[in-house]
């Protein structure tokens, strides 16, 4: 093996416990071996060293905070070590020493061995000093052509740097020496804030092509750059092509949340953008080799224009008022993510299927149209990141309603007497747009984000100059000062003074598909007549309106 370059850490109180603990748990196998119920032999074949590995090293030097510990081992697996701990904090005397109170040590959880799924030998998790750590052995890796899957085995410290994703995520604290270890020049990396990968680019992001992902992650995190020689790697058609093949849109999608929930989502989308990978990440991996793709022109004012709200908000202000909650947050950078797919009109929808044969078949079903299918922009979201229904919902409703929320902002602007004050009007749109999607807050934002970027397309070559964009923001402000005072913006929430039940019986007719009609009249009555609390006039307008809400032949 070869030397490493070293350094050393300060531990804090808790972290010194760990250690002390898990040195005396090595030496208790040194001296007893693994156990019966180990697959390794009665005895180690050389001395128990333990290493904390990856993350919580590269915070611990950054001056960060973890309370995520992997501990890595050279001469068994992760839940053989776990098992013994356990066995030696049975001893009263032994955890007497560490100081152990029975809430000190948790429950043992394992991982099993799972081939399919990359986990080649099992691992075990345990909640210690009220930290997770996780322990597993040192081991290398071998790939196959066609899978991301590798060959597992044991393998040395360096072995074992060398099979990560980066350098700076590739250091250990050897708990025997008191010293971080280096195998990989990432001390060298961490000091000129670099992310650089163990092995040649190509050959890492070709044996696991979600390193370039996890790359863009860290890189975005930490506030780092990324290497020149490496960025030219990362969007290689070979590479790309590979990410296609051999990465699960699941695991892709999990790299996307992990960075746009992060604290500089904008970074990791415009590091997306220069490097070209958007194609390879936002897509429907199933589509036709012919289905159009999105421009990219423009997007970058988009994400910028959301990291310029989100970083100057204040009480009333665009952001406070579209984006809020923590899921918001998220469900917001996947907006801006998402937008581009805006621009490609879906296709046109299958023609019905012929109707049967005279005789044959049930009435005329078959005269019945498909279903179209979902608008490109929710199928680059659901196929391509496997987005949750809930994301996907507020992604298709702010694409069906995007013009209509436009339309409602200009008669705004526009001062389209007396339209502008009808209350129900407003109050309406924003209930239809809550039930036919979710979060029409979110809906308003992706509407601004695309007029942001549509601005930008106009403006091209060059980028919008910041009072044109501040102008478009000034108007989205205006429109929502506006909902503010017509008292709308909680509309959806609105408690109804009558129930479809109620609305039938003061009518004196049997419930029927008319009550749709006759509820939404009802809902509009309340929101002109917000200080009412008797529903008579309601009723009453439904019942001079009957033929709208098509009860004429119904009515006594």
């Amino acid at each position: 093996m070869a030397t490493p370059a070293t350094t050393t850490l300060q531990l804090t109180e808790r972290e010194l416990r760990l250690k002390n603990l898990l040195l005396d748990v090595a030496a208790f196998i040194d001296k007893t071996g693994p156990g019966e119920t180990s697959t390794e032999s009665s005895a180690p074949s050389e001395p128990v060293v333990l290493r904390w590995a990856g993350g919580w090293v590269r915070d611990k030097l950054l001056g960060q905070e973890s309370h995520d510990i992997d501990t890595a081992i050279n001469v068994m697996t992760g839940f053989t070590f776990a098992r013994r701990m356990q066995l030696f904090c049975e001893n009263p005397e032994n955890t007497a020493r560490h100081d152990m109170a029975a809430s000190d040590l948790g429950n043992l959880h394992k991982v099993e061995a799972n081939p399919d799924k990359s986990k080649h030998l099992e691992t075990a998790t345990v909640r210690i000093f009220d930290m997770d750590v996780d322990f597993v052995n040192l081991r290398k890796e071998t790939y196959a052509a066609d899978s991301r899957n590798p060959q597992m085995e044991f393998g040395t410290a360096e072995e074992d740097a060398l099979r990560r994703d980066a350098t700076v995520n590739a250091l250990f604290y050897n708990l025997s020496t008191g010293l971080v270890e280096d195998f990989t020049g990432g001390l060298t990396d961490m000091a000129a804030k670099r992310i650089q990968t163990p092995l040649e680019p190509l050959q890492t992001f070709t044996d696991d092509p979600l390193r370039v992902l996890r790359l863009v992650r860290f890189a975005s995190r930490l506030q780092f750059t990324i290497n020149p020689a490496v960025e030219a790697v990362m969007a290689d058609p070979r590479v790309l092509d590979a990410l296609r093949l051999k990465i699960s849109r699941e695991r892709v999608g999990i790299e996307v949340e992990k960075m746009l929930k992060g604290k500089h989502p904008r970074d990791a989308l415009a590091l997306i953008d220069r490097l070209g990978l958007y194609h390879a990440i936002f897509t429907d991996p199933g589509a036709e080799a012919n289905t159009p793709l999105p421009s990219l022109a423009g997007w970058a004012s988009t994400y910028q224009c959301l990291h310029v709200l989100a970083e100057t908000k204040t009480p009333g202000s665009l952001y406070d008022i579209l984006v809020r909650t923590e899921e918001a947050q998220y469900f917001a950078w996947v907006l801006a993510a998402i937008v581009p797919w805006a621009q490609v009109a879906p296709p046109p929808p299958p023609p019905p299927p012929p109707a049967p044969a005279k005789g044959k078949g049930k009435g005329n079903a078959g005269n019945v149209p498909s279903k179209p299918p979902p608008a490109p922009v929710v199928l680059a979201l659901r196929e391509g990141i496997r987005a949750p229904n809930k994301l996907c919902d507020v992604v298709a409703g702010a694409y069906k309603h995007r013009d209509e929320i436009l339309d409602l902002k200009l008669a705004v602007l526009d001062k389209k007497e007396p339209d502008i004050h009808e209350r129900d009007r407003f109050g309406m749109a924003i209930r239809s747009w809550e039930a036919r999607g979710s979060n029409w807050r979110l809906q308003v934002l992706f509407a601004l984000l695309f007029e942001v970027m549509a601005l930008a397309q106009t403006a091209a070559p060059e980028s919008p100059s910041p009072t044109q964009v501040e102008s478009l923001l000034r108007d989205w402000q205006t429109f929502l000062d506006h909902l503010e005072a017509l008292d709308v913006m909680d509309a959806p929430h609105i408690k109804r003074l009558l129930d479809g039940k109620q609305v039938a019986a003061a009518l004196g007719i049997k419930p029927g598909k008319w009550m749709t009609a006759a509820m939404d009249m009802c809902m509009a009555w309340q929101l002109r007549n917000p200080e009412e609390t008797d529903p008579a006039g309601a009723i009453e307008e439904v019942r001079q309106r009957k033929d709208e809400v098509g009860i004429t032949d119904l009515l006594k």
